[in-house]
């Protein structure tokens, strides 16, 4: 495994985990992280470490909410970690309804920002 990887291997292992994401491809987006992450509980708040943790977090979540998650921009930090800025869309899994959406006329905010480090290979958020 190499010690580190470049700014564009760096975006296209995150792009790839939001892809899997999305596609509640589970199994492919954990492959994606190192075996330790550290992961935000954006929906419960705190935070969930290892995959089996993100696992477990993402299985309640996508029980309840279906969110979609897209990639805007890429920030390399000096430390080496990557802010990623997304947009964000979260309906009721059951439902179809929208319970939350970036907006651009005064609503929420329409980017979240989230800090990622790659170890390696793999990746954390």
């Amino acid at each position: 495994m190499r010690a580190s990887i470049n700014v564009t291997e760096h975006e296209q292992l995150i792009r790839h985990g939001y892809e899997a994401f999305n596609a509640r491809e589970i199994e492919t987006a954990l492959a994606g992280m190192h075996p330790d992450v550290d992961w935000p509980n954006a929906w419960e708040g705190g935070r969930v470490v290892g995959r089996a943790a993100v696992r477990d977090y993402w299985s309640r979540q996508f029980s309840a909410i279906s969110s979609i998650v897209e990639p805007e921009s890429f920030t390399p930090e000096p430390d080496g970690s990557m802010t990623v800025e997304v947009h964000q869309v979260v309906r009721d899994a059951h439902t179809g309804e929208l319970l939350w959406a970036a907006l651009t006329d005064g609503g929420p905010p329409t980017i979240w920002t989230n800090r990622s480090r790659c170890r390696g290979s793999t990746f954390e958020g």
